[in-house]
């Protein structure tokens, strides 16, 4: 490939079982559907993510994620510089089906892969980048924007390297990760993440991993670089607040063949029921009293189409 964790899937299970499982009812964000006129959050009775199945109490906090980040409301900061990103291709190894997300995994032994600059402090190297997705192209992105909702959503996860002395560590730390959110709008074909979508046969089903060829993540990125950033938490388990989020501003296009792709993956391990892998997004989370920063002035008529 040219232009192309979380702990082992068992602790990743035992995190599922201990922390998440099924939120009470009124606290599950529903199927969203964008209507011709605002979007509007309405009831689906598409099914949950696996990991809202069980019952469990919601963690505590403060700062959970994701947020509906509101256009107006966020507060433009002339402080904040361009995000410095600098990615090895040659340092992605696997390509993985957690159970939950398909991620790929790279080496974050050294400095050669991550980003500084920004709203961050230090430099924090590139651990792994994954996917949410939904079961149709009305909903599927983990934030939203003034309740718009996207497809799709990818994280590129990153620790603070400076901080502390592994991902492990900075996960659970102050100030140890920083994720980048690129929201996936439905458009035209993307070629660097076609290259991914390639190995997907070969990672349907639970567990399976496979080595990918080099990839350039960067290819990911949109072209415009403004971005809008808060304090907040993993959105997997263990949902530590531990997260300066980076949430681009504009998405990046892709084909509905390639959004299908997702959707083949199985949450489901080879010998078992097949259970579709889609839907994998955590629920919207209150804002509470933090601030949403921008790199950008906000224009008088708002984010447009």
């Amino acid at each position: 490939m040219s232009c192309g964790s979380h702990a082992t899937s068992s602790a990743f299970s035992v995190l599922v079982r201990r922390r998440w499982g099924a939120l009470p009812s009124h606290l599950l964000r529903p199927g969203r559907w964008r209507s011709r006129g605002p979007c509007v959050l309405r009831k689906s009775d598409h099914a949950a993510h696996p990991l809202w199945k069980d019952p469990a109490s919601l963690p505590g906090g403060t700062r959970q994620s994701p947020i509906n980040i509101r256009w107006r409301d966020s507060v433009y900061d002339p402080r904040l510089q361009p995000l410095r990103v600098s990615y090895d291709a040659a340092a992605c190894l696997h390509a993985w089906n957690t159970g939950y997300l398909f991620q790929v995994e790279l080496d974050d032994s050294s400095d050669r892969s991550g980003i500084s600059g920004g709203p961050l402090e230090n430099h924090y190297r590139l651990r792994q980048f994954h996917f949410h997705w939904g079961a149709a192209n009305e909903w599927g992105s983990e934030h939203t924007v003034d309740e718009h909702v996207y497809p799709a959503e990818l994280h590129l996860v990153h620790w603070n390297a400076v901080k502390y002395r592994d991902y492990q560590e900075a996960a659970t730390g102050e100030r140890g990760l920083a994720v980048i959110g690129v929201f996936l709008k439905l458009g035209a074909r993307h070629e660097a993440l076609q290259e991914l979508l390639e190995v997907l046969p070969d990672i349907k089903h639970k567990d399976a991993r496979v080595p990918v060829r080099p990839f350039q993540p960067s290819c990911l990125l949109p072209a415009c670089r403004d971005y809008w950033t808060y304090p907040g938490s993993l959105t997997t388990p263990p949902l530590s607040e531990s997260v300066t989020w980076i949430i681009y501003k504009k998405p990046i296009e892709v084909a509905q063949d390639q959004l299908a792709a997702f959707r083949s993956l199985l949450f489901s391990a080879l010998g078992e029921k097949e259970e579709a892998m889609v839907n994998n997004y955590r629920p919207l989370q209150p804002l509470m009293d933090r601030e949403v920063r921008s790199s950008f002035q906000a224009p008088e008529d708002g984010p447009g189409p």
